[in-house]
């Protein structure tokens, strides 16, 4: 499942590596929708708000349906059938919806039949592995990155340098108060059978017979986005194929300072070494998320590093190679905790 995510990108950067081609072929980037209501977070929890990509045909019925904008939406679905005043009442857990179930239950089914697709964006999840002690050891996830992760460019650049966002597929809807008032949009991250590589971390919750382990479904790449947001083009029956597990993740463990939903700051997403009291030494599985994390004051997460391709902002490209390094988000972290001064001089 997804309990806690991190998505530290300021509004500004976000959408800019949210860069996609429209039906046309033409550079887009996606317009914000309020905008001024999202707010960065290396700790978001479910009932928090988070920022999702939907087709803009969503706001404006004349819209492109391949024209994508950027909505900061609560976490939790409220189903717009809800008769409540009060959403907080609903009596069912919505944060995530099991892909085998999403077209039986009537509180996903009814928003999915009418195309409200959404992307949740990330920069990466927390999983907690059960320990035979009796604790929980938290682990960040996310895709593979580059070095050019720690290069976000300038803002009038077209392409995106920075981090690669995790792109998980949701499912939105719109709940209007009985008594009437704004309207509330919510969605739910849609989940899929863990892979292999993920999967070890609720081995021992699996093996207790304590359920099956599970993961967001993840989309890698612009195409698969595109199909699962673009609902005009794209019938509900096609687009549930892009539903599946996805391999190519890389992982770290991290703090249980991210246990408390109070804290953040980096420290959350900060790779450790386990059995260490503290962060520690540089390894291939860490320094890429450091530097990043250390080169501006909105950070990230990472993992190898060789090998890799560049693309001009996460979504345009092709699904990228397996395994990379967590060197990067070390470098990051270091980049951030220098002095304005030293940054504008290297």
């Amino acid at each position: 499942m997804c309990g806690r995510t991190a998505c530290s990108l300021g509004a500004d950067k976000l959408r800019r590596a949210c860069a996609y081609r429209d039906r046309r072929g033409r550079h887009q980037q996606p317009q914000w929708v309020r905008a001024e209501r999202y707010q960065p977070s290396y700790n978001k929890g479910p009932q928090s708000s988070g920022p999702v990509l939907l087709s803009r045909r969503h706001l404006h019925q004349d819209a492109d349906s391949s024209e994508r904008v950027l909505m900061d939406m609560r976490w939790g679905l409220v189903p717009s059938w809800f008769k409540n005043d009060d959403p907080s009442k609903l009596q069912f857990n919505t944060s995530n919806c099991r892909s085998d179930t999403m077209l039986k239950k009537s509180s996903y089914k009814g928003a999915l039949l009418k195309g409200k697709r959404c992307v949740v964006l990330a920069d990466g999840f927390y999983e907690w592995q059960q320990q035979q002690s009796g604790g929980k050891q938290p682990y960040f996830i996310y895709f593979p990155q580059t070095k050019d992760a720690m290069d976000e460019g300038k803002e009038g650049d077209e392409e995106w340098k920075g981090w690669r966002l995790l792109t998980m597929a949701g499912i939105f809807d719109c709940w209007e108060p009985p008594a009437g008032g704004e309207m509330l949009y919510t969605y739910t991250i849609i989940t899929v059978d863990a892979s292999k590589d993920v999967s070890f971390i609720h081995h021992r919750q699996v093996r207790a017979g304590k359920g099956t382990a599970e993961m967001p479904a993840i989309l890698d790449g612009d195409e698969a986005i595109r199909k699962w947001l673009d609902f005009a083009e794209v019938p509900t029956q096609e687009a549930i194929k892009l539903i599946q597990p996805t391999e190519n993740i890389v992982f770290h463990p991290v703090s249980t300072f991210v246990n408390s939903i109070r804290n953040n700051t980096p420290e959350c997403v900060a790779p450790i070494e386990l059995g260490a009291k503290k962060e520690v030494k540089t390894t291939p599985s860490n320094k890429v998320m450091l530097d990043w994390l250390k080169n501006s004051q909105e950070g990230s997460p990472q993992k190898k590093e060789n090998d890799l391709p560049k693309w001009k902002s996460q979504f345009i490209h092709s699904p990228s190679p397996k395994k990379t390094s967590a060197d990067i988000l070390q470098q990051w972290l270091g980049k951030q905790a220098e002095p304005a001064a030293k940054k504008r001089k290297a």
